[in-house]
Parts: structure tokens; C-alpha cells; sequence
């Protein structure tokens, strides 16, 4: 037994007789959903503590998104009783994570990997470019598509009806909802503003929801400055809203289906999303970014947890999977670029009618399991 399971173990059979706090680790890596109430996370630090409004109902799960990263029954992730402290830790104290390891380790992986273990509800992802802006995470504004509903709805047979409509590329007060103008209805303007995933993350939920942003090092230079103020406010502005002086306007979110209401235009979180930000050390951060967030180093799976991922995509053990994964490590070992992903591939390839994994299907093996650093 580790002493991470020791303390983990002691901290439990304390609490059970007394009245002492349950332990500030939540998250232990199982991989599984919790069964029954999901744990509760620990409250944040006082001068992480914020107070949006109004409240939003609990997101749903994605058991489809779950099952395409974790597989049905939940890998046992390659983490160790460091990492797996390093993100109780980002959890207590409301503070990103910044996963950097080599491409395909799982570092995308661990987002979901929190929110099924916790039950925090679908993830929100965020796949920056070079081309990514922060306004992109935060909302969409449809102008052109609001200006052209205007248009034609000023354009109708209640043309006469809607005299004193703002012009149709303002936003001040236009209309303060849908509202009936000779039996049909004026653009509303919160049909035309969707949140993003950063937006939808910073809504006041009753507890964190989970944000990934996937490979932000391949953002713009100045998109990490541009997220400082966020991640650390807790809040934005929807300009839109607020030069529209409506008390309150529901707009859509990044969730499916999904709306939520913004009070004076301003968004402002209740409980800090777990926010995991991967990286694949393509280049170096600010200090002021790298300060306000938890670092954390993903390491290559080992054997056993190899077959476990295997196990769990494909719903059961395949013949040669060992050989399989024992290929893969070598070229690991050997400073091959490897995905756990490709081993997948492979595995799933074996578990075909007649494939013949040591007769004509080497080459196809060879071919998904190929050094991804020689770029063929």
C-alpha cells in the first residue's frame, strides 16, 4: 500500500466516529461514475469564492463523449498519487491545470476522466488554433444574421407596426424580448448571441463544471495574456448586453439545446470551473499564466494500464493483445512518438473477421503503430 493509500485510508477510518472534515481529496483516479450522490468537491478558498447569478440548473451527462475517451467501463489512468494530488489540489483551490506529456498520453483524457468520476456533468471543450481568440471562447455575436431578421421582419406585412425599431445594426434596446407586433414577433436579441465553451463554463453553476482548452500552445502569442483576466475574475462582459440596457436576456450556451439568462449583460461564475489546459510543450508561457496555474506532467502509461485501456474501448480482451502492447512499448523505449490511440486502432484491426496479425496484416500493424515523429 502506498503512502498516499495509507493517508488516504487513515483520513477515512477517522472521520467515520468523529466530526472531522471528509478528506480534501474527491478525485482517486478509478475512472468510474460515482455510484449514487456524487462526491461533494471541497469549498473554495475564501478569495476564490464568487457569487454569479442566477443560478443554472446542473448541466447532463455525455455518456457518448465519456464512452468515446474512457471506454465503457473507465480505464485506470496512468497517474500517480502526485498527479492525482496535483488535481485535488487544482480542484480545492480553483485553479487551472496545466497537463503537458507527450502527444496521445491522455492529457485531453483527464478532463473527462474528472467529470465522470465527480459527476460534474458534460465537458466543455475548447480546441484553440493559431487563429483562436478569446472572444471565440467566450460568446458569438450573430450581427449579420440579427440585422437581416430585422430586415425582414421590419419588411413584412406589419411593416407600418414596427416604426420605431432601432436600426438594425445597433444593439441599444432594440427589443426587450419576444414580444407580439400585430400577431408576429420581433427579433429577439438573445437568439443571436451563443455562449462558448469558456462562457458557458463561467455561468453560476452549483458546482465547477469541467473546461477543457485542448493544445493552447498552439494559440496566438497573445491568447494566454488575453485568458489571465478571466481565469482569475471569474467574469466577463457581453458588450452587446450591456450597451442594450435590458435588465435580463436569455441567451443560447455551448451546451445542446442548452439557454441560461445574463443579468446587465455580465456573466460571473458561482463555483470556478476545473479548467484543464493541455499543452504539448510546443512553446513556453508567460510567468504571470504559469503562476496562476498547477502544473502537471503526464507520464506514458505502463503495461498493465495499457491493456486496461485496450480492455475497456473494445469490451473485451482481444488474442495478441499483449503482443501488441509489448510492440508498442519497445518502440516507446526506442524514442518512438507513439499514441495510445494507435494502439487501439491496432487492437481493434486484430478483432477483425480473419485478420491475420502475423501473415498479411504485419504491414497494416506496422502502419498504425509507425513513429508519428517521421511525419509519414
Amino acid at each position: 500500500m502506498t503512502e498516499y493509500e495509507q493517508e488516504r485510508e487513515a483520513t477515512a477510518v477517522d472521520g467515520a466516529g468523529t466530526d472531522t472534515p471528509a478528506s480534501w481529496r474527491v478525485f482517486h483516479a478509478t475512472g468510474a461514475a460515482p455510484d449514487g450522490d456524487p462526491p461533494a468537491v471541497p469549498p473554495a478558498p475564501p478569495w476564490r469564492s464568487f457569487a454569479g447569478e442566477p443560478l443554472q440548473p446542473a448541466p447532463a451527462d455525455d455518456d457518448r463523449a465519456d464512452h468515446r475517451r474512457l471506454g465503457a467501463h473507465g480505464p485506470r489512468p496512468s497517474l500517480g498519487d502526485e498527479e492525482i494530488d496535483t488535481v485535488n489540489a487544482a480542484l480545492l483551490l480553483r485553479r487551472p491545470l496545466l497537463v503537458t506529456g507527450p502527444p496521445g498520453v491522455g492529457k485531453s483524457t483527464l478532463a473527462y476522466l474528472v467529470a465522470r468520476e465527480l459527476g460534474l456533468g458534460r465537458v466543455l471543450q475548447w480546441s484553440v488554433v493559431s487563429r483562436t481568440a478569446l472572444r471565440d471562447g467566450l460568446y458569438e455575436y450573430d450581427s449579420i444574421g440579427r440585422a437581416q431578421a430585422i430586415a425582414a421582419w421590419r419588411a413584412g406585412v406589419h411593416d407600418g407596426v414596427a416604426e420605431g425599431v432601432a436600426d438594425a445594426g445597433g444593439t441599444a434596446g432594440l427589443v426587450p424580448g419576444p414580444r407580439p407586433v400585430g400577431g408576429e414577433q420581433a427579433p429577439y436579441l438573445g437568439d443571436f448571441i451563443t455562449l462558448g465553451p469558456v462562457g458557458t463554463a463561467l455561468l453560476a453553476y452549483e458546482r465547477p463544471r469541467v473546461l477543457l482548452i485542448d493544445e493552447l500552445d498552439k494559440s496566438d502569442i497573445d491568447l494566454p495574456n488575453d485568458l489571465l483576466h478571466v481565469l482569475e475574475n471569474g467574469s466577463y462582459d457581453v458588450p452587446e448586453l450591456v450597451r442594450s440596457a435590458l435588465p435580463a436576456v436569455s441567451v443560447f450556451t455551448d451546451d445542446p439545446g442548452g439557454r441560461a439568462e445574463i443579468v446587465g449583460g455580465r456573466v460571473e461564475c458561482r463555483e470556478f470551473p476545473l479548467v484543464v489546459i493541455t499543452s504539448n510543450g510546443e512553446r513556453e508561457f508567460p510567468a504571470a499564466f504559469r503562476r496562476r496555474c498547477l502544473p502537471l506532467e503526464m507520464r506514458p502509461p505502463s503495461r498493465e494500464q495499457l491493456v486496461s485501456i485496450v480492455v475497456s474501448h473494445l469490451r473485451s480482451r482481444p488474442e495478441g493483445v499483449d503482443t501488441l502492447v509489448e510492440e508498442f512499448e519497445r518502440r516507446v523505449a526506442k524514442g518512438g512518438t507513439q499514441s495510445v490511440d494507435q494502439l487501439l486502432n491496432a487492437g481493434h484491426l486484430t478483432t477483425a473477421g480473419g485478420f491475420q496479425a502475423d501473415t498479411h496484416g504485419r504491414k497494416l500493424i506496422e502502419l498504425l503503430l509507425r513513429d508519428l515523429a517521421k511525419g509519414r
